[in-house]
């Protein structure tokens, strides 16, 4: 009988003028990008955290410390992969990914198929197991000002 498990990611990421803006594994043009440790892809570190979590293997900030060297300026995709061999280290697999991005600007709809075949390809999992949505926050707070991004997501993992 297979165990399946749930889990939940948060994150957030500043937007500065003139960063590069990765999201889902993907460079999106805009005059603004994340600012992180690593490449600060929120979509990426909110996926690697809910799979993290569903495997109780604790968070992304305990596997790749913000204080380490040796992630400065790291792909996040990279990051991911490493979440999936632990995963696979402990007999789990993903089942899938729902997410979701919350940011004013830019329009993320049109990267939406980039960032599902990305992210898909990295995880080992077919692209129909990886939903993306994005929603505005009507202008209200930190990323209605686009000041910031945040972003959601649930897995289900599946042990045999």
């Amino acid at each position: 009988m297979a165990t399946m498990r749930v889990g939940m990611g948060y994150d957030v990421h500043q937007l500065q003028e003139g960063h590069p803006f990765w999201l889902g594994g993907i460079e999106i043009p805009h005059t603004h990008g994340a600012v992180g440790h690593s490449d600060a892809d929120v979509l990426i570190h909110v996926i690697c955290d809910a799979l993290l979590g569903a495997a109780n293997l604790r968070d992304i900030g305990y596997h790749f410390s913000d204080q380490d060297p040796q992630y400065k300026g790291i792909d996040s995709k990279l990051l991911l992969k490493q979440v999936i061999a632990l995963l696979q280290k402990s007999g789990y697999r993903v089942g899938n990914v729902d997410a979701t991005i919350c940011l004013q600007r830019p329009k993320i709809n049109p990267h939406v198929p980039a960032m599902k075949a990305c992210l898909a390809e990295v995880m080992g999992i077919p692209e129909e197991d990886v939903s993306i949505k994005a929603t505005t926050t009507e202008r209200l707070g930190f990323v209605g000002r686009e000041e910031g991004v945040s972003a959601y997501a649930v897995v289900l993992i599946e042990k045999s």
